[in-house]
Order: structure tokens, then C-alpha cells, then sequence
């Protein structure tokens, strides 16, 4: 598996990340330790994780049970020192966490606090902003997006308390690498210009979703990465499971995310259907698993850190490790980019 750096912080990565948010939900504690153990043989090395997770659904009840079953195997097998371990700070909107509470110095402390206690560990190697606490226009909210409200000097102080308290962690040996996630261009850079202003952990890397069918990180964002050493790490590269091709004809799989989440967070529709259709008519041409096409596509751009895929079955998992040695010819390149130029932004 070919390691990549984690912007400037001095940490490799795996190439593909092993993603968790259904650990809890729709896999138990043991179908998600045989995950993690089939992940690091196969040469993962990075497990992403959240306080809020596991989704389908997010409760009160089940917030933090990704976390605490990540814990248990750290206890059971004691390899903290294999994994690069990336979890997530919540923030404003979500009410079963701390109420809703947005990030802020003072949450700072308590939230690096109980994931430490759920994982078992006694530090973070990434530590991540789940969103800004301004607002964001990722999840189909970029149709809508109005930054007209945002005031300045509010989000400047902010940067700068919250770079604060992160540096104080970093010196008490909590957290290795601070980044963000559901960014913009313009969010990224104010928080790299803050961190030169005031110390502080420099951003290492923006988790953002990036799929052959969502493709907002393509411009400004890509920019950034490249010439700030900030690189993407990209959340629903299998477009929440489209991109395999499981749901076209309207067909439901049982277990499915599709049968618990009807619209995949926005991204049924028509368009997307036909999308997908174009993508699967390459890799059946080119005798290609889509999934694993999907995957190997995201690896060639220029800006990325590493892939952050799910699965809830050991055959979905060993489908999406099989990308990792994939690697994708110039006409099959080509005949993407014409998919992509026909079908742009679905969704």
C-alpha cells in the first residue's frame, strides 16, 4: 500500500483509510475489529473516525459507540502503534452532542478528553473540525449557500482561541496534527494564516467528499491543497454506494445504506442514476470492478492524502482493498473525463 505525507506534519498515511461510521449501527464490535484487522494486514495504516459516529442513524444513544469499539481493539490486540488514528470534534447543528454546542476553546479540552477515554488511547494522531462553525456548503447545501452573514472578526477570534487551546493540547501530547473538515478554500487559508498569527498546529489536511460524482474539491480547493501542502482526504468515494452500481434499475439490496437513508443524503435522483450508468459502461468495458475503478480514479488527482471508504461486509471491504494496487490507463482516464464532462455534478 503506497503511503502518502500528511501535509507537512511528518506523518504517512495509507493510501486508502479505512472509514467507521457504521461500526455500532449496521456492524457489531466484532465485524468491525475483523475489519480492522484485514485492513492492516492488507497495509492501512489509517482508521478515520468520528465523536459523533455511528450514522443510519445519529442518536443520543449511539454517539460515541464508533469510538469505544475502536477502543476495545486497541485493548485487545495493543498495536496503538500501527494505526494513524483520525477522529472529529463536533460542532453547532448536531444537538445530541454537547447540545448543540459549537466548537470553541472551552470545548476543545472536553471533547479531546472523551474521545481519549471512548478510544482507549492516550493520544490522537489527527485530530479534525467536523465542520465550520460558520456554516458550510458541502452536503447538497451548495445550491443554496449565502456566506453574506458571516462576520469576520467573529471567525478570525475564533480561529485563534480555538488554535490556542489545540496547541495547548498538542504540548500535553493529546493530539499529533490538527486538520478540518467540510471546508472551503477561503476557510482553509484563514485558518493557516491564524496559526502563523498566533502558533498553533498548522492545518494538515481537509476531509471533504469527493467522488466521480462530486466533484466540488476541483478548483479553488484543489489550488489550495497543492500550494498550501495541504491535501485532501476524501470522505464517499463510492458516492454513498452508487458508484458500484447496487442501485441502479431501482433496486434496494437489503442492509443497504439506500434501505435505512432513502435519498443517500441527497444524492438519488435521475441524473445521478445516469451518471453512474456512464461509469459502469467504462469498467464493464475495461473488464473493471466499478467500485475498485471509482477508488483508483480518486487516487490519480493531484491534491490527494488518502481515500476514506466503508464497508459493511468483509466482501465489500476486500472489493475496495483490491483498488489498491489498481492502477488506471490514459484511455481509461480519457473516457472518464468525458463522462464527467457529460454528466457533471449530479448531485
Amino acid at each position: 500500500m503506497k503511503m502518502k505525507p500528511l501535509g507537512r506534519t511528518g506523518i504517512e498515511v495509507s493510501e486508502l483509510c479505512l472509514g467507521s461510521m457504521t461500526w455500532g449501527t449496521q456492524n457489531t464490535v466484532e465485524e468491525a475489529h475483523d475489519q480492522i484487522d484485514r485492513a492492516l494486514q492488507a497495509g492501512i495504516n489509517f482508521i478515520d473516525t468520528a465523536e459523533m459516529y455511528p450514522v443510519n442513524p445519529v442518536s443520543a444513544e449511539t454517539i460515541g459507540r464508533t469510538e469505544r469499539i475502536i477502543g476495545l481493539w486497541f485493548e485487545r490486540v495493543e498495536r496503538r502503534e500501527d494505526v494513524i488514528l483520525a477522529t472529529k470534534h463536533s460542532g453547532e447543528g448536531l444537538a445530541v452532542v454537547r447540545e448543540g454546542a459549537p466548537i470553541s476553546a472551552e470545548t476543545i479540552r472536553e471533547a479531546v478528553e472523551g474521545s481519549l477515554r471512548r478510544l482507549k488511547t492516550d493520544y490522537i494522531d489527527l485530530y479534525q473540525f467536523h465542520w465550520p462553525n460558520r456554516g458550510s456548503y458541502m452536503f447538497r447545501k451548495n445550491w443554496t449557500f449565502d456566506p453574506s452573514s458571516q462576520v469576520m472578526l467573529d471567525t478570525q477570534g475564533h480561529m485563534e482561541e480555538a488554535l490556542e487551546a489545540l496547541q495547548k493540547e498538542v504540548k500535553r501530547g493529546t493530539i499529533r496534527a490538527f486538520g478540518l473538515s467540510n471546508e472551503s478554500a477561503w476557510g482553509t487559508t484563514k485558518w493557516l494564516e491564524a496559526a502563523e498569527r498566533v502558533g498553533g498546529p498548522r492545518v494538515a489536511s481537509v476531509q471533504n467528499e469527493y467522488s466521480l460524482l462530486c466533484r466540488l474539491y476541483d478548483t479553488d480547493m484543489a489550488e489550495m491543497s497543492i500550494q498550501e501542502d495541504v491535501p485532501l482526504l476524501a470522505f464517499s468515494p463510492l458516492a454513498a454506494g452508487l458508484l458500484t452500481g447496487k442501485y441502479q434499475n431501482g433496486a434496494i439490496p437489503k442492509a443497504s445504506r439506500m434501505s435505512i437513508n432513502g435519498d443517500l443524503g441527497g444524492r438519488k435522483n435521475a441524473r445521478a442514476f445516469e451518471a453512474v450508468d456512464a461509469y459502469l459502461a467504462i469498467a464493464g468495458k475495461h473488464a473493471l470492478d466499478p467500485a475498485q475503478m471509482a477508488l483508483a480514479w480518486c487516487k490519480t488527482r493531484p491534491f490527494m492524502g488518502s481515500i476514506i471508504f466503508g464497508a459493511t461486509t468483509m466482501v465489500q471491504l476486500e472489493t475496495c482493498l483490491g483498488a489498491g494496487d489498481l492502477e488506471l490507463s490514459d484511455e481509461i482516464l480519457t473516457e472518464i473525463d468525458a463522462a464527467h464532462r457529460a454528466h457533471p455534478m449530479p448531485y
